[in-house]
């Protein structure tokens, strides 16, 4: 009885599935190469090694795949997490709110013994962070880390903005400097420069010993070699300064240190923030809104080696800027893009929305740069999704125009801000990643992560023609994903991108470890580092005392 109850289920599953099989095959017809992508990721492997048969043995072995291959994808289907039966169905409307938290809420503070930093430590360090805005910002989270572990005194940081957006502003031009030396009072001592030192009669400035770290660098050289010349030099000047520090550091405290830094004491200066919230207020005065980093632009199509959309003058230039700029290597385009590795083009970003049940209502801002190709691209976007915004077209402000910097910082507040985020690209973007981690820790807001590898040949078999169940097929990818909540980290994913469990705590957890600080933990804090300077102050005055008398 039970077997034939097996059997009856299965031949219902075969039937109800027709249809999601047929989807399924219209992909792996599209191309040689789209089908390639496709059979890895059902798990059918055909060992190319064994092609050595006759044309009947062939036929007849092709048969017993394609059978295979058949099989394979109703279990999967009906089985698998992509099936009907396992994947939750969601509604568009649902999207607009925050993703479900499973009770766990965001929290940084220290939940053990976390001593105030002393009044005089090793000595200072400096460091010079370069790259863009968000790259920097990591790269900032990292160096205020690194102070704490050498017990030194952080000299505020150095940004090179001048290489990267040709402006001057600085950290002091950017972010609140007062803001952000007293929210990290109680994690390091910071000052805005290298203090003066009197010798022989002459004052001159501490000059710091300059070192290059190692990438990535372990806490066990920050321990070593650089302390070793900050003792000796009084100070360090740490350059190049990006991902000079490991991400994962087997210390939960030191990890909550660099969320401390990256989503509180990090603000921006009033003047950007008034005008961030300015955008957002007029994006939601007609309701919610979506923002995508629609990262459709030069740099980043010349880094993939996504050529062959284009026109041979617009390749000459993609291909030109490669070489000036990245290492050059042999590029299989149709490789690439069989494997997701293309930034999602505007008209398939627009065609995701329509698929997932956004309506051309939507009012959707747009965080890009110069869109390579112009208008050209846009045009089938604006046709799906005619309420496309920007910071230009909210704020109604040269000053933006004006200033690349001041438009990057507002695009990541209105980003951070927004009902919904989706980046395009989010490969080696720093500003996609940051964001996805920001919007994790402000509340678990829904962020929607395309699957680019298993759209690809979803879009190639609409490319070549292929149009039936398109939409189902981009439905079952896009909602095949955590939207924001909270979810394991695992590499190759950054703990910027995602800070889950560290930055977070429970009320009623499972796990000690994950429980909630006392609700006074900055009081304690505080306490602690009155008590240290006071006791500090008092060793001074008793030494000083008895030098006197002695």
């Amino acid at each position: 009885m039970e077997l034939g109850a097996f059997f009856h289920s299965l031949k219902h599953k075969w039937r109800e599935n027709t249809s999601q099989l047929g989807e399924s095959l219209y992909i792996a017809r599209s191309s040689n190469k789209a089908g390639d992508a496709l059979r890895r990721r059902y798990g059918y492997r055909q060992p190319l090694k064994q092609l050595s048969w006759g044309v009947k043995g062939f036929i007849g072995r092709f048969s017993v795949s394609l059978i295979i291959l058949l099989i394979c994808s109703v279990f999967f289907l009906s089985f698998g997490p992509n099936s009907s039966n396992s994947r939750v169905e969601v509604n568009v409307d649902d999207l607009w709110g925050t993703a479900a938290s499973g009770d766990w809420r965001p929290s940084s503070a220290p939940r053990s013994d976390w001593p105030p930093p002393p009044l005089e430590g090793n000595g200072y360090l400096r460091v010079r962070c370069n790259g863009g805005l968000n790259q920097q910002r990591s790269a900032i989270c990292n160096a205020v880390l690194a102070a704490r572990i050498m017990n030194a005194t952080l000299v505020l940081p150095e940004l090179d903005a001048n290489a990267f957006w040709h402006d001057h502003s600085g950290f002091e031009g950017i972010y609140d400097v007062e803001h952000f030396i007293k929210s990290l009072r109680y994690d390091v001592r910071i000052v805005e420069k290298l203090p003066e030192i009197t010798k022989n009669g002459k004052t001159k400035k501490i000059k710091g010993y300059q070192l290059r770290p190692p990438r990535d660098a372990p806490i066990s050289w920050y321990l070593t070699e650089a302390l070793e010349k900050m003792k000796e030099h009084g100070a360090i000047y740490l350059t190049p300064f990006s991902h000079r520090l490991e991400e994962e550091i087997d210390n939960p405290e030191y990890q909550r240190l660099r969320c401390r830094v990256n989503y509180h004491a990090l603000r921006f200066k009033p003047h950007i923030m008034k005008l961030s919230n300015s955008v957002v207020s007029k994006l939601r005065a007609q309701g919610h809104f979506l923002a995508i980093h629609l990262r459709f632009e030069l740099d980043m199509l010349a880094f993939a080696g996504c050529y062959n959309i284009f026109t041979p003058e617009e390749q000459g230039i993609l291909k030109k800027y490669r070489v000036e700029n990245f290492k050059d290597k042999p590029l299989d385009y149709e490789q690439i893009r069989a494997n997701g590795k293309c930034p999602l083009t505007p008209e398939e970003v627009g065609l995701i929305f329509r698929a997932m049940g956004f309506d051309n209502s939507t009012r959707i801002y747009l965080a890009a740069g110069k869109i390579f190709g112009g208008e050209r691209y846009m045009k089938p976007f604006r046709a799906l999704f005619p309420q496309l915004e920007n910071h230009n077209t909210v704020a109604g402000t040269e000053d933006i125009a004006e200033n690349t910097l001041l438009g990057s910082a507002v695009d990541y507040m209105v980003c951070l801000l927004s009902d919904i985020f989706m980046p395009t690209y989010d490969g080696p973007s720093n500003f996609a990643n940051n964001l996805m981690g920001h919007r994790l820790y402000y509340g678990f807001r829904t962020t929607i992560t395309p699957d680019r590898k298993a759209l690809a040949p979803i879009f190639i078999a609409r490319e070549n023609g292929r149009t039936s169940g398109f939409e189902a097929a981009v439905r079952r990818v896009m909602f095949n994903s955590k939207l924001g909540g909270p979810h394991k980290r695992v590499h190759p994913e950054s703990f910027y991108t995602n800070s889950w469990p560290e930055c977070f705590c429970q009320t009623s957890p499972k796990n000690r470890g994950h429980k909630c600080p006392p609700e006074n933990v900055m009081e304690i804090l505080n306490s602690r580092m009155q008590s240290d300077e006071t006791d500090t102050a008092e060793s001074e005055v008793t030494s000083n005392f008895t030098s006197s008398i002695s």
